[in-house]
Parts: C-alpha cells; sequence; structure tokens
C-alpha cells in the first residue's frame, strides 16, 4: 500500500497502512488502491471494493484513511475513517421504513464485534427505488441502497486498524448479501471437484 504523504510518514500512520495492506480480504471482495483525498489531510489512503459472487457484482465500497498528526477538532482525534458502500436490493427491501435504521446498526454492531473502538461516528443511509414508466414499464426496475459513515478510530498504544477494516468490510458483505464472517473464522472458498 502506499499513500498520499509528505516525505517523512509517522510511525502511527505507517503502521495503520501495514494493518490495511495486512488484511486478510474475503473471496467474494476485490481491493485495488485508488487516488485518495489531496486537501483533508496531511496523509491518507484510500482503496475501492468490489463484492462479486460467481459473475455477479453484489456491491461496492470505498475506504479512506486520513491522518493529521496535528489533530482535527472536527475529529476529536489525530485519525478519521470514511467509508462508502452501497448495493442493489430488493426493492421490498428498500420499502421498508426501518431499513436506515439496521443498516446503520450493522456499522455499529461490526465495529463493537471486531473490537474496534471508536468516536465521533456520523454518516446516512440512502435507499433509492427505480420503477419504469411507459416504455420501459417492462423493465424490473431497481432498488439500491448505500451507506456513508465516517468515525475516529482509537489507534493508541497497542490498537490497531485491523478490527475497524474488518468492521468495514463486514459492513460491505452484509449489505451485499453475504452473511458476516465471525471473527478468528476464515472462510472457505467453493472448490471445483477435479475428474
Amino acid at each position: 500500500m502506499t499513500a498520499r504523504s509528505h516525505p517523512s510518514v509517522p510511525p502511527t500512520f505507517a503502521r495503520a497502512l501495514r494493518d490495511l495492506k495486512g488484511t486478510a480480504w474475503r473471496p467474494e471482495v476485490s481491493i485495488e488502491e485508488i487516488p485518495s483525498p489531496q486537501r483533508i489531510a496531511p496523509y491518507s489512503v484510500a482503496v475501492s471494493a468490489d463484492v462479486v459472487v460467481g459473475d455477479d457484482e453484489r456491491g461496492s465500497g470505498r475506504l479512506v484513511l486520513l491522518h493529521d498528526p496535528a489533530g482535527n477538532e472536527a475529529w476529536d482525534g489525530t485519525f478519521r475513517c470514511v467509508t462508502y458502500s452501497k448495493a442493489d436490493v430488493e426493492p421490498e427491501m428498500v420499502r421498508d421504513p426501518m431499513l436506515a435504521d439496521v443498516v446503520w446498526s450493522w456499522l455499529v454492531e461490526a465495529l463493537e464485534t471486531r473490537g474496534a473502538t471508536y468516536r465521533e461516528p456520523s454518516g446516512t443511509v440512502s435507499a433509492v427505488i427505480s420503477t419504469p414508466f411507459g416504455e420501459l414499464a417492462a423493465d424490473p426496475g431497481s432498488a439500491e441502497v448505500e451507506i456513508r459513515a465516517s468515525w475516529t478510530p482509537d489507534l493508541g498504544p497497542g490498537l490497531s486498524l485491523s478490527g475497524h477494516i474488518a468492521a468495514w468490510q463486514d459492513v460491505l458483505c452484509t449489505l451485499s448479501g453475504l452473511p458476516p464472517v465471525p471473527p478468528g473464522v476464515v472462510p472457505l472458498t467453493a472448490r471445483r471437484p477435479r475428474r
């Protein structure tokens, strides 16, 4: 993992980069480093993810880690995780009035399950349904849910970014219709029998 930064990378940010690089991603999750924001913080790194099962793309997202050694009053800390995840869902799901609360709870529960201590969480959950009319009336329509969130990870001595990354992956996969994998369990990939 590389990062947009000044020539000398602070040790705490270098450690966070190692955590990101050392993440064990689920086999359905494809990760690629992307350009990170230029003006928000002196140090940053960003990745994009696609959740693909077979030939079916189920969801996608981005994770950005920002670091300002001087601290940021709005963050209440020196680091900030910024995430975005979206997935196509069944239209009935979008019509559920509890959907936003449920999706937000997935993030909070994932952070707690992964032991990722944090503060100052904020974000939005959006649901969009497209209903075709006229000449397009025969099309099935579509529905999509997205969550945009940010929080300040506690990355003090002895603490790691790993739990935060795992929590984001859990939310992205849950949104994409894949059940979460409990901490310490390695997902197995299906193999075709040999002939």
